[in-house]
């Protein structure tokens, strides 16, 4: 039984009274709550765990966005990546623009898409990984290489992007961090553009989507 999309989760049944004698009366009347109780709860697991049941279960989730410009003032320094902007959230929030929340213990499946920018004339890396209360998590680091400028007013572009599954407790944060061999390097938005019109490019793009329950 489904209303507004959402599945009905049938009440449990207020049972009569046993008369202190055999009543039929009474029996057909406490076996007809039952039935109904059942019937309701059947149709309510038929709707769940037929073809199209996962779209009754909400997980919870984020996903966040960032229009501005980011930079790094030094090449010895870890920044983490920034985001002004939630486009979905069902126990998942930002806290001090960087720092991704759950509010339930569980596995996380952490996807991000950042837009790398060299302005200079030789290649330069960029590490990104992870940190979980402010810890860097073991072996999350991975390295992206970008090529020269293709001249002094056309940077060279590309995509930093993959997704990693991460532990997390009840109000556990995550973050992106970055470092770069250059500060010519940044994580750059840019604006709508037309000829033909097409959407602005944000500088980061971040998920965190839940998977499981934590093991035992």
């Amino acid at each position: 039984m489904t209303t507004n999309n959402r599945i009905i989760n049938p009440a449990p049944p207020n049972l009569p009274l046993s008369t202190d004698q055999y009543d039929r009366r009474y029996q057909d009347q406490f076996l007809n709550i039952l039935r109904l109780y059942f019937n309701q709860l059947q149709n309510s697991l038929t709707e769940l765990l037929g073809n199209t049941g996962g779209k009754y279960i909400a997980f919870p989730y984020g996903a966040f966005q960032d229009s501005t410009d980011q930079t790094a003032a030094s090449t010895t320094v870890a920044y983490p990546v920034t985001f002004n902007t939630t486009d979905f959230s069902n126990g998942v929030t930002v806290a001090s623009n960087s720092k991704i929340t759950v509010a339930y213990a569980g596995i996380w499946n952490l996807q991000f898409s950042i837009q790398l920018t060299n302005t200079t004339n030789a290649s330069q890396d960029v590490d990104i990984w992870f940190r979980v209360n402010g810890t860097n998590v073991a072996n999350s680091n991975s390295r992206f290489g970008l090529a020269a400028r293709k001249s002094p007013g056309d940077p060279y572009h590309i995509i930093a992007a993959l997704n990693y599954f991460v532990s997390l407790n009840a109000t556990d944060y995550v973050e992106i961090v970055w470092r770069t061999t250059d500060t010519g390097v940044s994580i750059e938005q840019y604006p709508a553009s037309a000829s033909p019109t097409r959407p602005a490019i944000p500088s980061a793009i971040a998920t965190l989507s839940f998977v499981s329950a934590l093991p035992p």
